[in-house]
C-alpha cells in the first residue's frame, strides 16, 4: 500500500474534522469551551467517550496481549463495568449538586484551597503522562509503516499531529469536541468492525469456527486463578474497578463531557450506555487479537505485542482495508488528545489560576489567558512524546496502568475522604506531603510486595492501595467537621 496514498486520507480526514470544528464553533464563548453550554446531547457524549476511554492503546495494545495473556485483560473490562456504575450513582450526583466546572471544585468545597489545588496539580500530572503516552503509540505506528517511508522525522510528525489537534479544538472546546468524538468513534468502530470480517474471510472462519479454533489454542482463558499473580482476577476486577473511578470518574477529561449534559439523569444514562457499549467494544478487540495471532501464525509470521494489528492490517489485507485501519488508527489517536488537551486547559484556567472566579477579567482577556494556556499545554505534550520515544517501551497499556496507579491514587483518596467522612483537613503543607509519600510508599510495596508477601505480586489493585494510604495519612491529620463542610 503505497504511504502517500496512506498519507492522503490522513490529510482529508483532518480536513473533515476541520470542517466539523469550524461548523460546531460558530459563536462559542468560554463557557462552550469549558461545558458545553451545559446543552451537549448525552446520546452522542456516550456515543463519543468509547473513543475517548478506548484510544490508540486499546486500538493497538489490547489484541497484541491476547498471544501472551489470552483473554485476562477482560477481568478488567468487567471490573471497569462496575467502576462506571459507581461514578453513575456516587459522584455524578455529587457533580450535579454543586454545578462544577470543574469537579475539583467539589475539593474546594469541602476541605479549601490546598486540597483544591492538590487535586488539580495530580490530574494535571496524570493526564498529561496518560495522553502522551497514548499519543505516542499511535505516532510512532504511523510513523513505522507510513512516515519512514516519507522521509518524515517523528519529531516534526509530531509536531504536525499536535498542530492538527490545536486547530480544531482552539475555539469550540468540549461543545466541538463532542461531536468531534462521536465522528472518530464511528470511524474506529468502523475500523473494527471491517478488520475482524477480512480476517474471517481470508481464514475461512465463521464467528464459531474462530470461537473453537482460539479455545483450542487457550486463547478465550479470562480468568487468572493463581491469587499471587498480577493477573488475578480479584486483584483484575477490583483494580479495573478503580482505576474506573480514577481515570474516569475524578478525571476532568472524561467528566468534563459528562458534567456538558443538561440533567442528572441525562448524564447517568449516558454513563451507562457508554459503558456497557464499551464491555462489548473491548471483547470485539480481544476476539481480534486472538484471529491476529491465528492468521500469523498460518502465515509463519513471528509478529507480537503492538506491532501484530499494524504489521497485518497494512501488508496482509487488501488495500481498502489499509486505508481503513488508518483511519481508524489516527480516529482513536485524536479523542484521546483533543479531550485532554482541552480538559487540562479547563483545569489549569479555572482550578490553578482561578479565572472563573475572578471578576475583573473581562471575556476577552479570560480567551487570551485560555488560548496562552491552550498552546503551553501542547508543547508540553510535544516534549512528552518526545520523551517516550526515547524511552521506547514496547508495551504502553501497561505503561499507562501502573502509572495511572501511582498518580490517580492521592486523588481516590481525597475524595474517598471527602465523601465518606465528616472531618476538615487543615489549610497546610501535611496535605501536599501526604499526597506524595503515598504514591512513594506505594511504589515501595509495589517492588518489594514478592519478597515481602511471600509471592504476592502487587497488580492493578496498587491504585486502592495508594488511595487508603492517601486516606490514612489524612485521617491522621484531620479535625472534627467543620459546620459549613460539603457531606
Amino acid at each position: 500500500m503505497s504511504p502517500y496514498l496512506l498519507f492522503l486520507f490522513v490529510l482529508l480526514y483532518f480536513l473533515l474534522l476541520l470542517g466539523v470544528a469550524w461548523y460546531t464553533s460558530r459563536n462559542a464563548d468560554n463557557n462552550s469551551f469549558f461545558i458545553g453550554n451545559r446543552n451537549s446531547n448525552w446520546m452522542l457524549v456516550a456515543f463519543g467517550m468509547i473513543g475517548t476511554s478506548l484510544s490508540g492503546v486499546t486500538f493497538v495494545s489490547v489484541p497484541g496481549t491476547v498471544g501472551s495473556n489470552a483473554f485476562e485483560y477482560f477481568q478488567v473490562v468487567i471490573g471497569n463495568l462496575i467502576g462506571y456504575c459507581l461514578i453513575a450513582f456516587i459522584l455524578l450526583p455529587l457533580y450535579y449538586k454543586m454545578q462544577v466546572t470543574s469537579i475539583y471544585n467539589y475539593l474546594l468545597n469541602r476541605f479549601g484551597k490546598v486540597s483544591y489545588k492538590t487535586g488539580a496539580v495530580f490530574f494535571i500530572i496524570s493526564r498529561i503522562i496518560g495522553a502522551t503516552a497514548r499519543l505516542y503509540l499511535v505516532i510512532n505506528v504511523l510513523q513505522i509503516f507510513i512516515l519512514d517511508n516519507l522521509h518524515v522525522p517523528f519529531w516534526l510528525a509530531t509536531f504536525i499531529i499536535l498542530l492538527m489537534i490545536l486547530l480544531y479544538t482552539f475555539e469550540g472546546g468540549v461543545k466541538t469536541i463532542v461531536f468531534t468524538d462521536m465522528l472518530q468513534t464511528t470511524c474506529m468502530l468502523l475500523g473494527l468492525l471491517v478488520c475482524i470480517y477480512f480476517i474471517l474471510h481470508l481464514m475461512d472462519f465463521s464467528f464459531g469456527d474462530a470461537i473453537a479454533a482460539l479455545h483450542a489454542k487457550g486463547y478465550t482463558e479470562i480468568f487468572n486463578t493463581d491469587y499471587k499473580s498480577h493477573g488475578f482476577f480479584v486483584k483484575q476486577i477490583i483494580g479495573g474497578a478503580f482505576i474506573t473511578i480514577g481515570m474516569t470518574g475524578l478525571d476532568q477529561e472524561m467528566m468534563q463531557k459528562n458534567i456538558s449534559v443538561r440533567t442528572l439523569k441525562d448524564s447517568q444514562k449516558n454513563m451507562i450506555t457508554f459503558s456497557l457499549i464499551s464491555v462489548g467494544v473491548n471483547f470485539l478487540f480481544l476476539f481480534l487479537g486472538g484471529l491476529l495471532y491465528l492468521f500469523a501464525a498460518s502465515q509463519h509470521l513471528d509478529i507480537k505485542g503492538d506491532d501484530l494489528f499494524p504489521t497485518i492490517a497494512l501488508h496482509y489485507l487488501p488495500s481498502f482495508v489499509a486505508i481503513i485501519f488508518i483511519i481508524g488508527l489516527i480516529s482513536a489517536l485524536f479523542p484521546s488528545a483533543d479531550g485532554a488537551l482541552t480538559a487540562l486547559t479547563s483545569s489549569f484556567c479555572i482550578d490553578i489560576l482561578g479565572l472563573k472566579r475572578n471578576p475583573d477579567l473581562s471575556e476577552k482577556q479570560t480567551k487570551r489567558i485560555r488560548i496562552i494556556v491552550h498552546i503551553s499545554f501542547a508543547i508540553i505534550f510535544f516534549l512528552c512524546i518526545m520523551g517516550f520515544k526515547w524511552i521506547n517501551d514496547k508495551s504502553i497499556i501497561m505503561v499507562i496502568l501502573t502509572i495511572a496507579g501511582y498518580t490517580y491514587g492521592p486523588l481516590l483518596g481525597l475524595f474517598l475522604f471527602g465523601i465518606y467522612t465528616k472531618r476538615s483537613l487543615p489549610q497546610n503543607k501535611w496535605i501536599v506531603v501526604i499526597c506524595l509519600a503515598a504514591p512513594a510508599i506505594s511504589y515501595l510495596l509495589s517492588i518489594n510486595s514478592a519478597h515481602w508477601f511471600n509471592g504476592y505480586s502487587i497488580g492493578l489493585e496498587l491504585l486502592l492501595i495508594n488511595g487508603l494510604i492517601t486516606f490514612a495519612g489524612l485521617l491522621v491529620v484531620s479535625k472534627p467537621a467543620l459546620n459549613n463542610a460539603v457531606d
